[in-house]
């Protein structure tokens, strides 16, 4: 097979994007087409057709999908059962206590996947530390199994207590179910999280086991459409946690799928803020249906150890991503006491916006920024779709005659609210937390950011907007970075002391061993294989940990210093993580899971102690010196009390080779010229001010563009005021200095 091309879809809400790089040359093509959500792969195969390698060419293709997001939000997920220990079949549907049920009179908690109906019981009982209390009933476990399977159920999650210390009781459940009911799909929790907390555990297992008969259809139909097409390369997903899996694990484990749609966009911009030289960025992605927002601090993704899904949790890694429905399909609506809003509902694929001419009436962000003039009807969108100014009148004129307003005023309105919103989302994970947005870039991205970014910076102080490339299928391009990951946990609640113990190395080598075999079975070789260590930490009786990376403990006649850049594989067969990654220039940085305050997050893991000499030698004492810092950072103090290691953690790292992005050719004949100008309508008092047009493509790197002007490309647009600058970079990108308020 000659592998000439690598690909990546991203399958979103309105549109499916794909990117094409030609390793070569490190060419980048980008494409757009219609989402298909009557027919998933339809969509993904669309896509395939406008890459110019046929698919026998393509040696990997990286996929990101929102279908188990999707099953969860509509609640069209399987049949699900759960089965507990006998005395806690209630774990699942008690959950914890939610202080929105104690104080917010207007709370509901979302529908739930399951009732009490759908959960068993079986007697088994096994302790904290792993020693079993009461034999696993093997007869009842039949019976329960036998009633499963006459039920109709689709898929069943196993969680018995404390199987994150000792999972036999699971694994042998799962063995009768295979016997009694081989069409039931089986989830066991300790596969997906080895850490204590019961519901957290459970609540994991349950929603992997919803959407799991889903995403394996999905997944083995696109498989085979793929092979049919003469497909042969490395297929894999990206997760929730920022990385990829193969697509295999993925059928096996698909609830790291559920948070994964806005991961790439989010691994992009940390990679591509690298090779700009902008490590702190705020990110957001306004794609057709929503709003994504998030940080790059030091260069690092930030991370929760943990994630939610509508409060149920996810005891998997996740980046820390805010949400909001502010997308370029969220419609505009009049509430109950007559107001103006806009969203969350989405006009989405179909019939999508009314100027999509697809069937849509009623009046959405799209349609609003084409009647302004910062889009335009003969440019078409993603170089398929060609937009109606005319149904886009007519659909506000609607909702602006119950107003008593202008359609042209209207849209302004529609526009400005959607800013504020997304001005909120940025807030909550900056000003909310302690971070100041003057001190970030915005990297603004998806098909509709281009059209906000400047007028978010503008309100928020931000000094500076970074478009990339390619805007509208950055989310897609940013998969092509996203490296193949594996996590591991263990629990283990012992004093910090105890880090320098022969059981914690025991404990971290064992995870080490299955590290280096999930690799190995993904096909990464040893020198491809990069191991991180993390442990999360506390003060002795709090809830709350930080989490803090660790060398690796250096083996006899090692220095310390020798430790810290060894290698970072296990090779063969390791029997002790010496040889794990010990670089914390690239540990991720991370929130605890109920963190209060993002300035606890590690605003730098490169600062991290590169040496143990002359500083103190156990690991004990670094590690406590770094969750001190990272404490005093996240809760605004710091206590004489004891510290207690919660959780040992494993990042299992299978390196992909990194594309390498050619350079923009710069202008070697005079300033670049706009191609005409587009009247913008800015307010009832300026409702035709001449915006300067310009086309992406033509621009080449140095060009300068002084505000107000429209900058139109093949996926997106972006829109700039007066007295704001641009100067297009050396790798394509446009840096927008933002004129300072006055």
């Amino acid at each position: 097979m000659t592998s000439t091309s690598r690909v990546a879809i991203d399958v979103g809400g309105t549109f499916t994007d794909v990117v094409e790089l030609t390793p070569a040359t490190g060419e980048i093509r980008f494409g757009k087409v219609p989402t298909t959500p009557s027919q998933p792969t339809a969509g993904v195969l669309d896509a395939f057709g406008t890459t110019r390698a046929p698919m026998a060419d393509i040696g990997m293709f990286t996929h990101g999908t929102t279908l188990g997001l999707n099953a969860l939000l509509t609640r069209t997920g399987a049949r699900t059962a759960v089965i507990g220990t006998a005395g806690f079949r209630d774990v699942y549907l008690l959950g914890r206590t939610d202080r929105r049920t104690n104080y917010d009179i207007t709370y509901r908690p979302p529908p739930a996947l399951l009732e009490r109906y759908d959960t068993f019981e079986v007697p088994e009982r096994s302790l904290f530390d792993g020693s079993v209390h009461l034999p696993l009933d093997e007869d009842a476990a039949r019976a329960v199994a036998t009633e499963i399977a006459s039920r109709g159920y689709d898929s069943v999650a196993v969680a018995f207590l404390h199987s994150y210390a000792n999972p036999a009781h699971e694994t042998r459940m799962r063995e009768i179910l295979a016997e009694v009911a081989p069409d039931v799909v089986v989830t066991v929790s300790h596969e997906l999280s080895r850490e204590y907390r019961e519901y957290e555990r459970t609540s994991t297992a349950v929603l992997d086991a919803y959407v799991k008969p889903i995403v394996r259809r999905y997944l083995t139909r696109l498989e085979g459409e793929l092979a049919a097409g003469g497909f042969e390369g490395r297929f894999l997903m990206t997760r929730s946690g920022g990385g990829a899996m193969t697509a295999s694990a993925a059928r096996e484990q698909p609830v790291s799928l559920i948070l994964s749609g806005p991961a790439g966009g989010v691994i992009g911009a940390a990679e591509f803020g690298k090779l700009i030289g902008s490590d702190n960025l705020i990110t957001i992605d306004m794609g057709g249906t929503s709003l994504d927002a998030s940080l790059v601090i030091d260069g690092q993704p930030v991370l929760h150890q943990g994630a939610e899904f509508e409060s149920l949790p996810i005891n998997t890694p996740s980046l820390y991503i805010h949400t909001i429905g502010a997308g370029g399909g969220s419609i505009a609506w009049l509430d109950g006491a007559g107001a103006l809003q806009v969203g969350p509902q989405s006009a989405g694929a179909d019939p999508g916006p009314a100027s999509y001419g697809k069937g849509g009436t009623q009046p959405t962000f799209t349609d609003a920024a084409l009647a302004v003039g910062y889009m335009g009807g003969s440019a078409a969108l993603g170089g398929r779709l060609t937009l109606d100014d005319r149904a886009a009148l007519d659909a506000l004129s609607l909702l602006a005659d119950k107003l008593d307003m202008s359609p042209l005023a209207l849209a302004r309105g529609i526009i400005r609210i959607s800013t504020t919103k997304i001005m909120g989302a940025v807030r909550a994970i900056t000003v909310e937390v302690g971070r100041d947005p003057k001190d970030f870039a915005l990297l603004s991205f998806g098909g509709g950011g281009g059209l906000v970014a400047v007028d978010v910076a503008h309100e928020l102080g931000i000094p500076r907007v970074i478009v990339p490339p390619g805007q509208g299928a950055f989310s897609a391009f940013g998969m092509l970075f996203a490296d193949v990951q594996h996590d591991f946990a263990r629990t283990a609640v012992t004093p910090l002391a105890s880090l320098d113990s022969p059981e914690v190395e025991a404990s971290f080598a064992e995870m080490g061993l299955d590290a280096a075999a999930a690799l190995a079975a993904d096909g990464f070789g040893a020198d491809a294989q990069v191991l991180t260590r993390s442990v999360d930490v506390r003060y002795a009786g709090q809830e709350h940990s930080v989490t803090v990376p660790v060398p690796a403990t250096p083996p006899a006649g090692t220095s310390p210093a020798a430790a810290l850049t060894s290698p970072a594989s296990l090779a063969p067969a390791p029997t002790s993580l010496a040889a794990a990654p010990t670089s914390l220039a690239g540990a991720p940085t991370s929130l605890s899971p109920a963190a209060t305050s993002l300035a606890a997050a590690p605003t730098s893991l490169a600062a991290a102690p590169t040496s143990l000499s002359p500083a103190p030698t156990s690991l004990a004492a670094v590690v406590m010196r770094e969750f001190t810092e990272l404490h005093e950072r996240q809760y605004g103090h710091v206590m004489d009390d004891p510290i207690e290691v919660t959780t040992l953690r494993l990042r299992a790292t299978g390196r992909v080779e990194k594309p390498a992005l050619s350079l923009l050719p710069e202008r070697d004949s005079g300033p670049v010229r706009a191609e005409g100008t587009r009247d913008v309508y800015v307010s009832a008092a300026e409702p035709a001010v001449p915006y300067a047009l310009y086309t992406r493509e033509a621009l080449l790197a140095g060009d300068e563009i002084a505000g107000p002007a429209v900058i139109h490309e093949h996926t997106a647009t972006t829109v700039i005021h007066a007295g704001d600058h641009l100067r297009v970079g050396s790798h394509g990108e446009m840096v927008i200095t933002i004129k300072a308020a006055s």
